[in-house]
């Protein structure tokens, strides 16, 4: 128990640190400034949000009687953001044809995969990597 608060206020510290980086540049960029409690409030609301993603996350994944989050259940919390769930379903399809390039690229190198009419080697392809809940 102490070592996951302790790992939940090392995780709050770096979002308060990002969020006082981001601050920073955009303050930069817009030429105003942006207070510690300003700050803060942003910090904090940031990471309430990715607790509650995270939740949701893994209640997606019990749901769908899985103890892995999958592409699936992140487009699922993205999809009241119509610019977001394109994004990761862009990201998603781009990581998906490179791992299928990566796949193809060994099985040539190894003998390995289902051939082709023409005679080239098809590997078998599998979604992304997923996240595994405890």
């Amino acid at each position: 128990m102490e070592a996951e608060a302790a790992q939940s206020e090392r995780f709050r510290a770096a979002v308060h640190y990002t969020v006082g980086c981001l601050c920073q540049e955009v303050g930069e960029d817009k030429e105003i400034e942006f207070s510690k409690q300003t700050i803060a409030a942003i910090a904090e609301t940031t990471f309430r949000q990715c607790e509650n993603f995270a939740t949701d996350l893994e209640l997606f994944a019990k749901h769908g009687k899985r103890t892995t989050v999958n592409t699936d259940d992140v487009k699922l919390l993205a999809r009241r953001s119509k610019a977001l769930l394109t994004f990761i379903t862009e990201k998603c399809n781009d990581l998906a044809s490179s791992n299928a390039e990566q796949k193809e690229k060994k099985a040539l190198a190894t003998g390995k995969g289902k051939k082709k009419s023409d005679g080239r080697l098809e590997p078998t392809v599998s979604e992304s990597e997923d996240i595994t809940i405890d």
